[in-house]
C-alpha cells in the first residue's frame, strides 16, 4: 500500500472504551489510527503499540475535548503525521450525576463544553481537513430517545443535542459525499459506568450491558463503503432497553 492509497481515522475520546475498541476495529480494517486521551498516558502507549504491531501506524495525542486549541492541534497534528482524514469518530464525552438543584453552574458548563460545543468544534475542525467521500461518526447516547436515570438530566440533554445537530451537519457536507451518522449505544462495559454494571444489567432486557467491541462494530460500519448512503441518522445499539 502506498502513502496515497492508506486510510486515516482521527478518534477523539481516550485509549480506553469505545474509543479504544474502535481504534483497534478500524486498525484492523486498514486504517492507520491517531487518537485523543486527557490521562492514562501509559495506557495510550500500549494502545499505539498494540495497533502497530497489527501493521498500522497510530499516534497518540494529548488533547482535552473542552479546549478549542487542543482540538485544532489534534487535526493538525494528524495531518502532519498521518495525512488527511478519511474517517474521524468523535467520542469525548463526560458524565456528571445530580439531581436538577444540586447541579452546580461549572458541572452545567463543563458538561456543555465537552459533550456539544467540543463535538461540533471536532467536527469542524476535521471536515476542514478531510477528503471529499469521508466519514464523520459521533458516539452519542441512547438517553436522546430513551429514559434516562435520575440525576442525569445535563447527560441527557446534551446527548439529544448531539443527535439534533448531525442531522443539519450532514447536509452541509452532503455537497462533499461526506456522511455523518451518530451511534447511540446503551450502558456499556466502560470506566464511565464501573460501579454500576450489575445495576445496569439487571435493568437490560438482556441482562446484559454492552462490550465496548460491539460499538466498534457499528463504528467500523459506519466508517465503511457499505454505508456510503446513510447519513444524517442515529443508530440505537441497547440491547432493547426500554425505560
Amino acid at each position: 500500500m502506498t502513502l496515497n492509497e492508506r486510510r486515516t481515522a482521527l478518534i477523539f475520546g481516550g485509549a480506553r472504551g469505545i474509543s479504544a475498541a474502535s481504534a483497534r476495529k478500524l486498525a484492523e480494517d486498514g486504517f492507520d489510527v491517531a487518537f485523543t486521551y486527557v490521562s492514562r498516558p501509559d495506557r495510550a502507549s500500549e494502545l499505539v503499540s498494540e495497533i502497530e504491531a497489527g501493521g498500522q501506524r497510530a499516534i497518540a495525542i494529548q488533547a482535552d475535548s473542552a479546549d478549542p486549541q487542543a482540538i485544532e492541534a489534534a487535526v493538525r497534528t494528524t495531518v502532519e503525521k498521518l495525512g488527511a482524514i478519511d474517517t474521524v469518530v468523535v467520542n469525548a464525552g463526560i458524565l456528571r450525576t445530580n439531581m436538577v438543584g444540586e447541579v452546580s453552574l461549572e458541572e452545567l458548563d463543563l458538561m456543555i463544553d465537552v459533550n456539544i460545543r467540543g463535538v461540533f468544534l471536532a467536527i469542524q475542525a476535521a471536515a476542514a481537513k478531510m477528503k471529499d467521500g469521508g466519514r464523520i461518526i459521533t458516539i452519542g447516547s441512547n438517553t436522546a430517545e430513551r429514559t434516562g436515570m435520575q440525576g442525569a438530566s445535563v447527560y441527557q440533554f446534551t446527548k439529544a443535542a448531539v443527535a439534533a445537530m448531525i442531522k443539519g451537519l450532514a447536509l452541509d457536507l452532503a455537497p462533499r459525499h461526506i456522511t455523518v451518522n451518530n451511534v447511540q449505544p446503551g450502558p456499556t462495559d466502560t470506566d464511565m459506568n464501573a460501579g454500576a454494571l450489575e445495576y445496569l444489567s439487571g435493568r437490560s432486557p438482556m441482562k446484559r450491558v454492552a462490550h465496548p467491541s460491539e460499538i466498534a462494530e457499528l463504528v467500523s460500519y459506519l466508517a465503511g463503503p457499505g454505508s456510503s448512503y446513510m447519513t444524517g441518522s442515529s443508530l440505537t445499539i441497547d440491547g432493547g432497553w426500554v425505560l
